[in-house]
């Protein structure tokens, strides 16, 4: 049976423990819990150390109380926005083994813009875009195309003007020998003999 009563008319009165109430001097139980001001930093289990009240003194308690004490005006107008946190980049969808990277909730202002570009993302993933001349992509194909910053609609000619643009780029001969590039290099070297032979490009 719980220790709580079902129907009590003071929210928040946990009963069933003797605790007596914190306050010095106070014969009352305290079956009230309230926050220890400056008991430690408040995180996502609360705002840290807690004290056990009676109700008379829960209430002045109540009465004096005030969140944003200590707050800088720019720290209170942050913490009253409806969605104060979601821009921390500590808050970027968790990306998992095998998976693509998601977007950041940094780069959103609103939290659901963020799941909105998570959706149409997993969307074109599902449903990728088909050529308009008809020519079936592999997956591998699409992935080359990735690697050379191609759509899905390039022809010959981008594909070998894409490629003599990436190699001037990345290749040390042609950079001022610049090494730092070679495994992009590689990648584009790659993926232009993979669709160089594709149906696609054929």
């Amino acid at each position: 049976m719980s220790s709580a009563r079902p129907h009590d008319r003071f929210h928040g009165r946990v009963t069933g423990r003797q605790r007596a109430c914190a306050v010095p001097g106070c014969p009352e139980p305290g079956e009230f819990r309230a926050p220890v001001m400056g008991g430690g930093t408040s995180g996502a289990d609360g705002p840290g150390e807690w004290q056990w009240l009676c109700l008379d003194h829960v209430r002045a308690f109540n009465a004096g109380y005030n969140y944003f004490e200590g707050m800088s005006r720019e720290e209170i107008e942050l913490a009253q926005m409806p969605h104060a946190g979601w821009d921390s980049e500590a808050r970027a969808f968790r990306p998992t083994a095998g998976v693509d990277t998601p977007p950041r909730w940094a780069d959103f202002h609103d939290p659901l813009d963020a799941i909105s570009a998570r959706f149409r993302q997993r969307t074109e993933e599902a449903m990728p875009k088909a050529r308009a001349d008809g020519k079936p992509l592999s997956p591998e194909d699409r992935k080359a195309l990735k690697t050379l910053g191609l759509d899905a609609d390039a022809g010959r000619k981008q594909l070998r003007t894409r490629y003599s643009e990436l190699v001037r780029k990345f290749h040390p001969d042609r950079n001022g020998g610049d090494r730092s590039f070679e495994k992009k290099l590689q990648g584009v070297v790659e993926a232009y003999q993979h669709l160089r032979t594709s149906p696609a490009f054929s």
